[in-house]
């Protein structure tokens, strides 16, 4: 049994698709929601669909029963995930769970970027915990920029943001959601307990050359404007964004000044058997809708 939590965002609904298209029998499947109406498509193809909430330890427990490998995708609560992940990880040691694919974050171990913190704690508590485990330290979502920055771009004229000429490895969903299912799926010792993947974009880029890919492909100049973090932090609070949220976008944009999300591991495309989805394609995608 493949158990994925957080089966109802993004990255699990593109997992438990994934997993489906390569053929593994839906009932050997089980997904976990905190909301399960909204997993409901994949009820319909035959997938189990169990109800928790990371800050629920009551719930855990059932929905994690009979999982032989467990995707642990991070909760989205910044400030809250230490006590979350602990639930999670104490109801996979009561379940027995086979194996752990945690998804957390580029270079964890030595990251500046304050999001490392809560995961680098996950890492320490599974790897106590004594679990089978492999670390998905997942970089950036191109998504960041070509769903939440593209339009703001467009509108403006200008990509905004704290990076400096820092270079970021980012990739798509679909390629982290593709390396997540590789290690679910590996038959042989693809992913050894205890490995850990840095996973990143091939080729990668800086906001600058983020700006210049979007116009080339709009026919019109769009320019990156480098912002110090606590002025960046406020144009993302009044374009909507929560402060706390804003905060740790405008320090991951510092990291990315430093390094942190950037790698030329290649762990990414040779988990994945392919090149990851390239700047131009994300752009392109986005653009055209």
């Amino acid at each position: 049994m493949i158990t994925v939590t957080a089966a109802s965002g993004h990255l699990g609904r593109l997992v438990l698709t994934d997993l489906l298209d390569r053929g593994l029998p839906a009932e050997q499947i089980a997904a976990v929601a905190r909301t399960p109406e909204k997993v409901a498509a994949f009820t319909a193809r035959g997938v189990q669909v169990r109800q928790a909430d990371y800050a629920r330890p009551d719930t855990l427990g059932v929905a994690l029963a009979g999982a032989t490998k467990l995707l642990f995708i991070s909760g989205s609560e910044v400030g809250q995930r230490r006590a979350q992940h602990r639930n999670v990880i104490e109801a996979a040691q009561a379940a027995g769970v086979g194996m752990i694919a945690y998804t957390s974050i580029l270079k964890a171990d030595t990251s500046s970027v304050p999001l490392a913190e809560e995961h680098l704690a996950t890492e320490h508590m599974i790897r106590e915990s004594g679990l089978p485990f492999v670390f998905l330290r997942n970089g950036w979502y191109l998504e960041n920029y070509t769903e939440a920055g593209l339009p703001q771009a467009l509108a403006t004229g200008s990509v905004i943001g704290s990076a400096g000429t820092g270079r970021v490895a980012a990739a798509t969903r679909a390629d982290f959601a593709a390396a997540a299912v590789a290690v679910l799926t590996a038959a042989g010792p693809v992913s050894p307990a205890g490995t850990v993947y840095e996973l990143g974009g091939d080729q990668p880029f800086t906001l600058a050359e983020l700006a210049a890919e979007i116009s080339r492909q709009v026919g019109r100049e769009i320019t990156y404007q480098d912002l110090p973090a606590d002025v960046y932090a406020k144009a993302l609070t009044d374009a909507g964004v929560p402060e706390p949220m804003a905060a740790a976008l405008a320090a991951s944009d510092v990291g990315i000044a430093r390094g942190d999300l950037t790698t030329d591991s290649g762990d990414l495309s040779r988990l994945i058997g392919r090149p990851t989805t390239s700047l131009a394609d994300a752009v392109r995608t986005a653009i055209v809708g």
